[in-house]
């Protein structure tokens, strides 16, 4: 990355959560940051600044990508970090997912990831280059007996797969591609009393941070070697039985 200008991030999901946590994270280290989910302008989580711009939209709808695109150039120029963060994750026995729920959970997870990426890529192409990271899970590559999450293994599973392929695809144009592939994190998404059952799906018998997730998506970023990549967050949960 030009050391000699400020960047830009583009951050779904940004409202909440990870993509809260992502969004301070990179405004702490002096980014631009646009941030994005269905009502950002009005969730109260943060305050547009001269370096944050909030955009309302919902990434399953192709115009919100062109949207948020058209935005971030307006204001920063160019948009030099994608992180698709926006994902849904319904928790289900295979059997019990209705037809509504498998439309929901695809059109946030691949349409949301399809859409946006596609734009920032093409954006990426007539600036030099740039970055994309998905927020994955380790649940994709490590089941784990009683959690039921076909849906989310079904699309997430496929963007590790796409992250692979478009790594290859776009490397000699300056576009990296990664992933980041958490285990369990430490968001209001858990209840508390949850959280020992949680805590034993992680060899390293804790929760991930928040903080985890911002550290290796900046990781990331500063890497220029490192492209293809599905970086595991996950206290050591997909390197096997334990």
């Amino acid at each position: 990355m030009n050391r000699n200008r400020k960047h830009t991030a583009l951050i779904t999901g940004a409202s909440s959560g990870i993509g809260l946590g992502l969004t301070r994270g990179f405004l702490a280290e002096d980014f631009n940051v646009v941030a994005n989910s269905r009502h950002i302008t009005t969730a109260g989580t943060l305050v547009p600044s001269d370096d944050l711009l909030l955009v309302d939209g919902d990434v399953g709808e192709a115009s919100t990508a062109q949207n948020v695109i058209r935005q971030a150039e307006q204001r920063f120029g160019t948009v030099d970090v994608l992180i698709n963060n926006a994902g849904i994750f319904v928790p289900k026995p295979f059997v019990d997912y209705t037809p509504e729920d498998f439309e929901r959970v695809l059109s946030t997870n691949l349409a949301g990831f399809f859409y946006m990426s596609q734009a920032a890529a093409r954006h990426m192409q007539k600036h030099g280059g740039g970055q994309i990271i998905t927020i994955s899970t380790t649940l994709a590559q490590q089941p784990v007996a009683g959690v039921t999450a076909a849906l989310t293994s079904l699309t997430k599973g496929g963007l590790n797969a796409v992250t692979r392929g478009l790594a290859i695809e776009y490397a000699a144009e300056g576009i990296r591609v990664n992933a980041i592939a958490p285990g369990i994190v430490d968001t209001p998404m858990h209840k508390p009393e949850n959280h020992e059952f949680l805590k034993g799906l992680h060899p390293i018998k804790r929760l991930a941070t928040v903080q985890e997730i911002v550290d290796a998506a900046l990781f990331l970023v500063r890497a220029p070697f490192i492209t293809g990549e599905v970086i595991h967050v996950d206290g050591g949960a997909h390197a096997g039985k334990w």
